[in-house]
């Protein structure tokens, strides 16, 4: 669609076109419904840079050019990304589900994680077609947390390379399960393109299936399913009683177009669903949309997470993408009778250029010589929901106040892993925790539950509030687990569109 074109008034209208956006939209297509995804960025080509640590991590090239405030005041530059497929464009790739447990009441150092308001057995079955949708490579039967599938991988797991193979054994040998991550990775279509890790990289050619090669990709092979890009929605309108939504105002090409649909799918990231919902306050809504409860923006969660670098001097290694392993003999307890502390899974293989955005006095070549020499790793804690852990306004930009939790858990699990990685050979062990203003794994600012006063959404995710609105992103999570949530959104996203298909758009 050319920016001259009017945007259509489709019957479900779809903001963003993330996991959740996309994975709906594949849903729904079958319908016959017409359907319009707004996404407030373009498609990535494929350029020069795009397999370049230099052009990524140092010089920031697909940065966003906005900045948002902390709960200080301070301005920092987010990392969101917002190109057709949102920030799936540069994940891991890793896609696995919650453990039953998660679902569960479940008590941690820092806190009670609440239950869900179902079971891991109502997800299930749309698991498994969040995982054929998006290609998953895995094994079901290596690591002992894995909850029940009832349909296997479609594809056998991405292979160790040789040192990582190795690695395996030691941690075998230590009497941990490490497990093969679950991946939405095209090996060899991916290294096509360079030899070089995908995590934090962009899909501009391939190779991952991220929301825009699979989910986006079936959807759009409907006739009735149209993308708009580079249309930014600046807020939603509601009928004068305050109920149904009525009008999207869109901003694109430099003009304002408003678009009228049956449904309204909000799918724009946990952080920007809830401002959007917030700067779309109203006489009958003064405290923004879907938001009797008071919870819109609150309890954002974000993983406790840290980089660790476990490096060996005596060996250098030709490792290029190294993330295929993960270890959760800490997920359920912390394996000594304490409570869970988190998972572990390897990181994409840094190199000199990745590890100078971070330190940026050391010396380049010492810091290249030592990325040659480590292996690398990623360690998440659950963060716990917490009201005042919130994304407010101010002067219509955001501000994002996230009240880190359960601290004391992931400091737990660094030692543990620390001393893990010792035990297998690394001398040297090195970990730098990220901060709060990288919000990697946000979700829970519009979260699902079943009742009003307390939640924003039913576990369907409409908004109880306006009938005709869903929110279907990280938003709705209730708690943030310990693993990655791509998986779960896709699966929720499968289901919410089956329910509206058998009611709301159903003949």
């Amino acid at each position: 669609m050319t920016t001259a074109d009017a945007i259509p008034s489709p019957d479900v209208l779809i903001i963003g076109s993330g996991i959740g956006g996309a994975t709906i939209a594949a849903s729904l297509a079958p319908t016959g419904a017409r359907i319009v995804i707004l996404e407030r960025g373009e498609r990535m080509a494929p350029a020069e840079h795009d397999r370049s640590t230099h052009a990524i991590f140092r010089e920031g090239v697909f940065r966003p050019k906005e900045f948002w405030l902390d709960g200080d005041g301070q301005t920092f530059n987010p990392g969101n990304y917002y190109y057709v497929g949102g920030n799936s464009k540069f994940y891991g790739a890793v896609l696995t589900r919650y453990r039953r447990e998660d679902f569960a009441e479940m008590e941690l150092d820092g806190g009670v994680s609440p239950a869900w308001p179902f079971p891991y057995e109502e997800l299930e079955p749309w698991y498994g077609r969040a995982e054929a949708l998006y290609g998953v490579r895995g094994a079901a039967n290596e690591d002992p947390t894995e909850p029940p599938h009832s349909t296997p991988y479609a594809h056998p797991p991405v292979p160790d390379e040789a040192e990582i193979a190795e690695i395996r054994g030691r941690l075998r040998a230590q009497g941990l399960h490490p497990y093969s991550l679950p991946l939405g990775v095209d090996l060899p279509a991916w290294l096509a393109g360079g030899d070089t890790p995908w995590d934090a990289f962009p899909n501009s050619a391939g190779g991952k299936m991220d929301a825009e090669t699979a989910a986006l990709a079936v959807a759009l092979a409907h006739p009735n399913v149209t993308l708009v890009t580079g249309a930014k929605v600046e807020r939603l309108e509601t009928v004068p009683d305050g109920t149904r939504i009525e009008a999207v105002h869109v901003e694109r090409g430099g003009a304002r177009e408003i678009v009228r649909a049956g449904l309204v799918i909000l799918s724009a990231g946990a952080i920007n669903s809830a401002a959007l919902l917030l700067r779309s306050a109203d006489a009958r809504n003064p405290a923004g949309l879907a938001n009797r409860s008071d919870q819109v923006g609150r309890n954002f969660m974000n993983h406790n997470a840290t980089a660790m670098i476990a490096f060996d001097p005596r060996r250098r290694h030709g490792l290029v993408y190294q993330k295929t392993i993960g270890v959760n003999d800490f997920y359920l307890g912390d394996g000594q009778g304490g409570r869970p502390l988190g998972n572990v899974q390897m990181l994409g293989k840094i190199d000199g250029h990745i590890l100078k955005a971070n330190m940026a006095l050391a010396p380049f070549a010492a810091l290249d010589w030592m990325a040659k020499r480590s292996t690398d790793w990623y360690l998440m804690s659950e963060d716990l929901p917490d009201p005042e852990s919130r994304v407010t306004l101010k002067n219509g930009g955001i501000v994002l106040n996230w009240r880190r939790s359960n601290m004391a858990a992931h400091e737990k699990l660094v030692a543990r892993m620390r001393g893990v990685l010792r035990s297998i050979g690394y001398p040297v062990v090195l970990h730098r925790t990220f901060d709060r203003r990288t919000p990697s794994h946000q979700c829970g600012t519009v979260r699902m539950g079943t009742d009003p006063a307390i939640a924003p959404l039913d576990t369907f995710c409409r908004a109880f509030d306006h009938p005709n609105l869903f929110v279907v992103d990280a938003s709705f999570l209730p708690t943030s687990a310990a693993v990655n949530p791509a998986l779960t959104v896709a699966a929720q996203a499968l289901r919410v569109g089956d329910h509206i298909a058998s009611g709301d758009l159903a003949a």
